[in-house]
């Protein structure tokens, strides 16, 4: 008995059952049946176009491919998982609408250029709509730095007290990675938008081929240079899920954070009652569950960038099945990357700042140390030996259970005589964020001219 596969020709079995479910694609990459019909339109326009088919046989084909998008998003097609594909299925549902015409859609075309097609499409599409996500919460981290340019919080380093900024230089900092994350994804896409079509099953096509017709038709800004790379690259998968990965480093940075503020020895923030859980058995609990899955799903995007680098790693030229494994990976990367996106938007948005707790947080630690420090620098004294002075006089302030506010000018003077009255003018948090008046720095002028910069970002890209 022959194979019915559309490519079984020159085979005399069927394909065994668990070896054809175990070969299908099907239930994964049916999510590209937009891109697939996109790319089969342009393909059919142009064999059209250059006299390979007949202009009638291309619009037959590129109406009845309309069609069969349309019975797709209504559910009314049953995709068939011998078919093997999404580029496969359609093919046969055109050919079971219009016979021998729909047949003629494959002239000159190879489902490893289809497949990277589609595949470079989606990724562009997905670049786009990941960036327009980052940019919303950007819209949000903005809006909290404005309202809180003057809220003093203890800056950390090793998760020790280290120096006093503001509740708006911080959320300004996570502004930076987002905006480096839609620099990254921007640059990415440009490698992404390049057309493979035309590479054939690895050596070109042997027709008169309008390339670049195509390419222009599918908004990609260029071709591909050399046909086994074109059906055999999936760089700018790797590239992609390595920019989801870096997002997803950022957002869980971000809520370590979160998850730290909101217990009840931080108690910066409150987190929102429609973002939080509660316990099973303890009554008084209030989670930050959302915090903690976008966290934890950090590594499943990490996962997803492992996968498609071990799946090319030994690869030889051209296409080899493996690459099939590249479709999961970069859907559920992106999927993972989307929702923690949304939900992150919304949690941030929500979350109530304590100023008096941040505030009071800056006046612990001797956050203002460093100050005393310089202090005495623009006295004259050299910096490591003003280093060694306000430690000593920290160790002092220590003992005593004060912060260098509350030292008298007598305990300062113990220490050095070089200490006068004017030191009470810089030991304070807001007078130390006042005086980092530089260009990146804490002060209200500094900070007020970087949300500025930062809405001027989100309004020119």
């Amino acid at each position: 008995m022959k194979n019915k596969k559309l490519w079984g020709g020159r085979f005399t079995k069927e394909t065994n059952e668990a070896a054809n479910s175990f070969h299908s694609s099907i239930s994964f990459d049916k999510r590209l049946y937009k891109q697939d019909i996109e790319g089969s339109k342009a393909h059919a326009e142009m064999l059209g176009k250059q006299g390979i088919i007949s202009n009638d046989d291309a619009n037959l084909i590129i109406s009845t491919l309309e069609i069969i998008k349309s019975e797709i998003e209504s559910g009314d097609v049953l995709l068939d998982e011998d078919a093997e594909d999404i580029h496969m299925n359609i093919e046969k549902l055109l050919i079971g609408k219009i016979g021998e015409t729909g047949k003629r859609l494959h002239t000159a075309r190879s489902r490893n250029d289809q497949v990277a097609l589609d595949m470079r499409l989606y990724v562009v599409q997905q670049s786009d709509e990941i960036v327009s996500l980052l940019k919303k919460l950007m819209r949000v981290l903005i809006s909290i730095a404005t309202e809180h340019v003057e809220t003093v919080m203890p800056g950390y380093t090793h998760m020790q007290k280290a120096q006093p900024i503001t509740l708006a230089h911080h959320m300004l900092a996570y502004f930076e990675m987002f905006r480096r994350d839609c620099e990254r994804l921007g640059d990415c896409r440009k490698r992404a938008n390049i057309s493979p079509l035309g590479s054939g099953a690895l050596a070109g096509a042997p027709y008169p081929l309008d390339r670049k017709f195509v390419a222009a038709k599918l908004g990609f800004d260029d071709i591909t240079r050399n046909s086994l790379d074109g059906v055999s690259d999936r760089d700018f998968c790797a590239e992609f899920i390595f920019c989801l990965s870096l997002i997803m480093t950022h957002l869980s940075r971000f809520c370590e954070e979160i998850i730290l503020w909101a217990t009840n020895e931080f108690g910066f923030i409150e987190l929102d009652d429609s973002y939080s859980t509660g316990s099973s058995i303890m009554p008084q609990k209030k989670n930050p569950d959302m915090a903690e899955l976008i966290r934890g799903k950090s590594g499943r995007v990490y996962g997803s960038l492992i996968t498609i680098l071990t799946v090319m790693k030994g690869l030889p030229l051209a296409y080899n099945k493996d690459m099939q494994e590249d479709k999961e990976a970069v859907f559920d990367a992106v999927d993972t990357v989307c929702a923690c996106l949304s939900v992150f938007e919304g949690m941030i948005s929500t979350t109530v700042f304590h100023k008096h707790v941040l505030e009071k947080g800056a006046e612990g630690g001797f956050t203002t140390a460093t100050d005393a420090a310089d202090w005495l620098v623009r006295k004259g004294v050299p910096f490591r030996d003003a280093h060694e002075i306000v430690g000593w006089l920290v160790l002092r302030a220590a003992k005593d259970h004060k912060t260098l506010s509350e030292l008298t000018i007598e305990d300062y003077q113990t220490v050095s005589d070089i200490f006068d009255e004017t030191i009470y003018e810089v030991v304070s948090p807001q007078a130390s964020v006042e005086a980092k008046n530089v260009p990146g720095g804490t002060s209200g002028q500094s900070v007020r001219a970087a949300i500025l910069e930062a809405a001027g970002f989100l309004l020119e890209n």
